[in-house]
């Protein structure tokens, strides 16, 4: 059984596919927060590569075309953006305040855990850029020496919670203006927040488009000032 699926080409990709979709179906039918698509789709995909004992590398040949489609979709989502361009000109301080806002409060959060749980310096810049989109995680984290690998897990553990969560804390803490939700969830959770977003409403999900890209930018020189706090 494990040959089988191993040698299939196509396997990731239609296990990919397939997760997602099924995760999909149990939101429809369900609609719990916590059932949420992504989840679904991570859970049932590591628990069927654990239980059928197929290594990562035969499971990302055919989950590798998926892939592709990540720059083409990142690039879209400019289109949203473009369509309430006059909304950004007319509060254009206001939100650029707000990611910086955003950006600073990661940083400054990260640090107090990191003298908290005592972590060290390498530990410390690893997670710097936990809030961020992984292009440009992945490149920071390896400038300031962090481990490369941690620092994906924790993009992508912070991407989960804002998709699944920010819209909730949204709520929870009476953020009820589109501005301000798109641009929350965009620049605490990248690009996985930024799907939410866009469920949510198109202003949500064009501020939350321009905060992931302003957001990294702006981690990068956040981070370079925080790096030798530790």
């Amino acid at each position: 059984m494990k040959e089988i699926f191993s040698n299939s080409l196509f396997f990731g990709l239609t296990l990919s596919i397939g997760a997602f979709m099924l995760g999909t179906l149990v939101k429809k039918r369900w609609n719990f927060f916590l059932f949420n698509p992504l989840l679904i789709s991570i859970t049932i995909t590591i628990a069927t590569l654990l239980i059928l004992d197929i290594e990562y590398s035969d499971y990302n040949e055919g989950a590798k075309y998926i892939t592709y489609l990540l720059t083409p979709a990142t690039v879209a989502l400019a289109i949203p953006l473009y369509e309430q361009l006059m909304l950004l000109r007319r509060n254009l301080t206001a939100i650029l305040l707000g990611i910086a806002s955003g950006v600073i409060c990661s940083a400054v959060s990260i640090f107090a855990m990191a003298l908290m749980f005592g972590l060290d310096h390498t530990q410390y810049v690893t997670l710097l850029p936990k809030s961020i989109t992984t292009a440009i995680g992945i490149g920071l984290s390896a400038e300031l020496n962090g481990h490369v690998a941690i620092t994906v897990a924790a993009i992508i553990f912070t991407g989960l919670v804002g998709n699944i969560a920010g819209g909730l804390m949204c709520r929870m803490l009476g953020i009820s203006h589109p501005i301000a939700k798109g641009v929350a969830i965009g620049t605490a959770s990248h690009v996985m927040g930024t799907s939410k977003a866009m469920e949510i409403g198109e202003i949500e999900g064009a501020m939350s488009s321009l905060s992931v890209a302003v957001a990294g930018c702006m981690t990068v020189g956040a981070a370079i000032l925080f790096e030798n706090w530790i």
